[in-house]
C-alpha cells in the first residue's frame, strides 16, 4: 500500500506543474491494479469543463518527464481524463471547493438505517464534513468513514 501512496505522490509531483501550464487544475491520480494490468488516471479539470483536446494534451505533456522521472517499475497503461459528472470528492481542496453543493455519500455502516445520503455540503473541516439531508437532518462523519463521497449531479434520481 506505501508503494502505491509513493506512486502517486511522485506522479503528482510530476503531473501538477504540467497541468498548470495547460490551463489545467490535477484533480486526482490513481495507481490501479485491475486483473493483471497497472493503469496510472490522472483526471484533469478546468472551468467550463475538460475537452478530448485537454486529455490529449496532458497525455503527450506528460509522457516523456514520467519516462524521465520513471517512478513506475512495472508496465502500466497511461489514462488521462476528466473526473466526470458526480466525480468523487477525495482531497481537501475538493470539499472546500464544494461547500454548498449537492452530494452523495456512500458509508460501510447503516446510520439510522441508510448506508447511502444525499444531500448539501453544508461543512468541511479538517477532514469532518457536514451533510444536511432530508428534513434538517444533519450527519457528520469522517472522510475516512465513508465508501465514496460524490458530487449529486443528478439531484432527485436516486
Amino acid at each position: 500500500m506505501a508503494e502505491k501512496k509513493n506512486t502517486v505522490s511522485a506522479v503528482w509531483d510530476i503531473a501538477q506543474p504540467i497541468a498548470e501550464s495547460l490551463g489545467l487544475i490535477l484533480w486526482d491520480v490513481r495507481f490501479q491494479k485491475e486483473g493483471t494490468n497497472w493503469y496510472l488516471r490522472i483526471f484533469i479539470d478546468k472551468e467550463g469543463g475538460v475537452g478530448i483536446e485537454d486529455c490529449v494534451a496532458m497525455s503527450h505533456a506528460i509522457e516523456e518527464p514520467l519516462d524521465e522521472a520513471d517512478p513506475i517499475e512495472q508496465s502500466y497503461n497511461l489514462q488521462v481524463s476528466s473526473p466526470g459528472l458526480e466525480r468523487d470528492l477525495v482531497r481537501d481542496e475538493h470539499f472546500r471547493r464544494f461547500l454548498g453543493e449537492k452530494i452523495m455519500l456512500k458509508l460501510p455502516r447503516a446510520v439510522d438505517g441508510q448506508k447511502e445520503f444525499h444531500g448539501v455540503l453544508e461543512q468541511y473541516d479538517d477532514g469532518t464534513l457536514t451533510l444536511v439531508y432530508g428534513d434538517n437532518k444533519t450527519l457528520t462523519v469522517n472522510k475516512k468513514e465513508t465508501s465514496w463521497v460524490r458530487l449529486d449531479d443528478f439531484p432527485g434520481f436516486d
